[in-house]
């Protein structure tokens, strides 16, 4: 499911990042990677935030 479909306040499991290895590279030292753990904060017009561990993320 892609993030923005994601349903909010609900901790998710990263299952698949389809992206170009740059930017893969870039989500990776953000801490977004293949099985983190994440959880959706809100979601508007194809924006999400989501808090990864105890920081918060603006994709």
């Amino acid at each position: 499911m892609p993030i923005v479909l994601a349903p909010l306040n609900k901790e998710l499991r990263v299952v698949r990042i389809a992206t170009d290895e740059k930017t893969k590279k870039h989500l990776e030292s953000l801490g977004i990677f293949q099985n983190a753990n994440l959880l959706v904060l809100s979601s508007s017009g194809g924006s999400v935030v989501v808090m990864i561990k105890d920081g918060r993320i603006a994709l």
